[in-house]
This record gives structure tokens, sequence and C-alpha cells, in this order.
């Protein structure tokens, strides 16, 4: 049976790691978490005060970016690829609001997205894996036999991101991430540099008002139909 290329994107806090986490161990593809890359780069700009009040130091950041290692290794425990930083799991560090809170200025600066764009390729080469993000059926594999295009309404990713963190017993506000949310919307539709755009030839799956179940069955659908072909 072919392998093939599944790139999903989509908006902010939409299920898109989600969904394609569940989507690879059905197909027992590789998943490569395109987001936690850019969140990774801003977490190493965070430790090393590149990042003042929302302001990124964009030249020095660019001079430091062959400091930045990123990798994914599988974890035992949870059955999922963690992203190691440097040498460092920094899997949990990157899901909390300060990163959230900056990711979207830094993935628009474009030395940094060709850096990330060139390491994302390169783990493609290969075929059978699937990768999120904002530009992966438009930018990085724009040649991808099945590209996703995952979205919901803004109030229902806002609140599935608070459920999440008040999971993980952080203090924060339901309005603060509708906030967040917004905000990355707003810069990641609007940035210079591959901005957030449906592929002419995605298939949108607005999963508002369906179940985890229900769009990993969706997906499976459509990525056996285009592997069987």
């Amino acid at each position: 049976m072919r392998k093939i290329t599944i790139a999903v994107d989509g908006h902010s806090s939409c299920g898109k790691s989600t969904m394609a986490k569940e989507l690879a161990r059905e197909l027992q593809y590789i998943y490569i978490d395109s987001g936690a890359m850019y969140r990774a780069a801003t977490l190493f700009a965070l430790r090393n005060n590149l990042i003042n009040n929302g302001q990124v130091d964009q030249k020095t950041l660019i001079s430091k970016l062959d400091q930045i290692c990123i990798e994914f290794k599988y974890n035992e425990s949870s059955q999922k690829a963690d992203t190691w930083l440097n040498g460092e799991n920094v899997e949990e560090e990157i899901r909390q609001l300060p990163v959230s809170q900056n990711v979207s200025p830094v993935a628009t600066i474009k030395e940094v997205r060709q850096k990330m764009v060139a390491l994302q390729q390169a783990m493609g080469q290969e075929k059978g894996i699937i990768m999120d993000g904002r530009d992966i059926g438009t930018v990085v594999f724009p040649d991808a036999e099945l590209k996703i295009y995952m979205t919901a309404s803004e109030e229902v990713r806002a609140q599935r991101r608070y459920d999440e963190l008040i999971g993980k017993k952080q203090d924060v506000s339901f309005e603060d991430i509708l906030k967040n949310v917004r905000e990355r919307d707003y810069i990641d539709q609007n940035r210079e540099e591959s901005p957030l755009r449906k592929a002419d030839d995605a298939l949108i799956l607005d999963n508002s008002n369906l179940t985890p179940v229900e769009q990993l069955q969706w997906a499976l659908v459509k990525a056996n139909e285009i592997i069987q072909q």
C-alpha cells in the first residue's frame, strides 16, 4: 500500500494536532507538529530575553537561529512524540500561555519560517507523514496528496483551550484566551510571510460540532480513499 503526505492546516486551537496525532496512529504514519517547532523557537527567544512587551528583537533572534535545535522524541509513557529544544524536553512549557501569547509574532519572521520550513521538508522526504500547521499545504508540502483545512468558531476554540489549561491547573481566564485566539487569527492570516490560507485543493473540516471520534473517522475515510487509489 502506497504512502502519502497529509497536510493539516487551520486556525489556532481548532484541534489540528489532536486529530493529526490520532490519524497518524491509525495509519501508522509519522506525525510532525510544526506548530510545536515555532513554539520551541518562541521559548528560545523568551529564555534569551529577545521578547519584551510583545516586541521581538528580530535581528538578534535571526543571528541566533543556528543555535536552535528542535527534535521530536517518542515518549513511552504518553505514547506520543515530545518536543525537545537543544536537548531538553519542553513539551509542557511550550503549551503554556506565555509562549501562546508570543508565538505568532515570532512565526511572522521570514528567516524563522525559512529555517522551520527547511527542517520540515527534510523530515517529510520519505512520505508516510502527517504534519499540521498554518502553511503546510500551501508552502511546506504543496504537492501533498491530502490537504485538510480545519476550523471552528472562535468561542469553541477558546473554550477548548481554556478547558485544557484549567485541566493542567493553570491560572487563566476565558476572556484572555478568547482575546489571544482572535489576535492569533489576525496575525496568522495577515502576516507577509506564508500567511494562513486554505489551499485550493484542501478539504474543509469544520469541527465546531464534531466529537474527536467523528472528525477522526471523517479524516480516515478521506485518507484511505486516496491511499487506495
